[in-house]
């Protein structure tokens, strides 16, 4: 994960670091232990195919202690964390015999674990899910276990078979665990599977560590300084990702501001703010816009009248027609809505292009830059489709609100001209489908209604 994550993986990130402060939920501790029931069978049958053999004492703690202390230093992911217990695994799996080291991972891991706990870092029964992480012991014990081969015996194709097989074995195990505790999907989980690439790179190093154990015991403990220095990269790390975490909080929490505002200043125009948002959304879903665009488009649907807040309010609410210089000064709410979310910076400057362009004309008619067709952006077509319907749905200053007939007839007849004639498409088909499943079940006799109700939905006013 890179340091501009997108919106799902923010959303992830916020989860699991929310997660971690929390006690264990009973879903995750059912996963836990159904997963720890598979993980000691297979140590049993390693242990069967395997047994193990007298080793040197010394060597193996000495591994199993640099192997907690790398667990310890945890950089995040937005399923979990990584750490970089490679650089100890690879030597622990020269200094005992193959059936011991699944169970020596688990023991560090508790061990590194417990002293989060007792730093207050972790809720003790989290523990029950560090035995999981095991799992990805198996697949190299397994094919050293098969081949009747030690590792430190082992060729170069035996030793990247087992790191081939650490990886499918761990992916396969990661991927049920986090579809279980997390009801993550593939995609999710795919977008972390860059740190096998990590833990390829750091087995080169370990492997030269462990070839030299049994001729030197104390050769793990090289590894201590370079754990140093990377507990000093993953601390950064999470600074850095709780600060861009924060910011992105404070952008929202800015935009929430906003609207509240729009609100205050204006009732009429803060209810029908939120109210576009509701069909926005739904519009979004239909043409299937990736998170990213989703977040813009929600809070350019809520703060698309932001710059009404610098419009004198007696030609807002003006009973009758503009005249042409209070016109000129109405159609400059998109640009006073641009600067304000212009100030806001971050991803709001992208809402504030959107919030720019929403009376903007499929023709090219529209305003402040006389944009045409698909250079008018996405989200401000769906806007301004959303826009029209709620100006021709609800009562105005100026005019009584149209029937549900008469708005749809009008929404279709701009299509191509004043609208986007895809997004029409979409809205319609939003709107009447609910309307036509209502009429179907009242000439059932089912005793609904003939007409399913308008949607709870609002958008900017069709000429303002």
């Amino acid at each position: 994960m890179s340091f501009d994550p997108s919106i799902t993986e923010q959303e992830l990130l916020e989860d699991t670091l929310r997660q971690s402060a929390q006690p264990i939920r009973r879903r995750d501790a059912l996963v836990a232990v159904v997963s720890g029931i598979g993980l000691a069978s297979s140590v049993a049958a390693v242990w069967m195919i395997a047994p193990p053999h007298a080793f040197a004492i010394l060597p193996a703690l000495i591994c199993l202690l640099v192997f907690a202390v790398s667990a310890t230093i945890p950089f995040d992911t937005p399923l979990g964390f990584t750490v970089p217990t490679q650089l100890a695994f690879v030597p622990l799996l020269f200094a005992m015999p193959v059936a011991l080291v699944p169970i020596g991972v688990m023991v560090a891991f508790v061990l590194a674990m417990s002293m989060n706990v007792f730093r207050g870092r972790v809720r003790p029964s989290r523990l029950l899910l560090q035995l999981c992480n095991g799992w990805f012991s198996i697949g190299p014990v397994a094919v050293f276990a098969i081949a009747h081969v030690e590792p430190q015996q082992a060729g170069p194709a035996l030793l990247l078979g087992a790191l081939l097989a650490q990886f499918v074995v761990d992916s396969i195990a990661s991927s049920v665990m986090f579809a279980g505790t997390r009801e993550a999907g593939l995609f999710s989980f795919f977008s972390s599977t860059w740190v096998y690439g990590i833990d390829a790179a750091l087995s080169g190093v370990g492997l030269v560590v462990a070839v030299e154990i049994h001729a030197a015991p104390l050769a793990p403990l090289a590894l201590v300084p370079l754990l140093g220095l990377l507990a000093v990269f993953a601390h950064e790390r999470r600074r850095r990702l709780e600060s861009m975490l924060e910011l992105s909080s404070a952008y929202r929490g800015t935009a929430l501001v906003l609207g509240d505002v729009i609100e205050a200043d204006d009732g009429y125009t803060g209810e029908h703010c939120k109210s576009v948002v509701t069909l926005t959304m739904e519009v979004a879903d239909h043409l299937n816009l990736s998170p990213e665009r989703r977040r813009n488009l929600e809070f350019a649907a809520l703060l698309h009248d932001v710059g009404k807040i610098a419009i004198p309010k007696e030609i807002i609410n003006k009973p009758g027609k503009l005249d042409p210089h209070e016109w000129t000064i109405i159609k400059t709410h998109t640009l006073e809505g641009q600067k304000m979310l212009d100030r806001v910076g971050g991803f709001m400057r992208q809402v504030g292009n959107i919030v720019r362009s929403h009376h903007e004309r499929w023709d090219g008619g529209g305003y402040p830059d006389g944009l045409a067709g698909e250079q008018i952006p996405l989200e401000a077509r769906i806007i301004t489709c959303c826009d029209t319907w709620n100006a021709m749905r609800t009562d105005r200053p100026y005019r009584q609100a149209l029937s549900e007939d008469v708005a749809l007839a009008e929404l279709t007849s701009v299509a191509g001209t004043q609208l986007d004639p895809a997004v029409v498409d979409a809205f319609v088909s939003l709107v009447v489908k609910p309307a036509a499943a209502a009429e179907a079940v009242a000439s059932n006799g089912a005793g609904a209604p003939a007409r399913a109700p308008a949607p709870l939905i609002a958008g900017p006013a069709a000429e303002m």
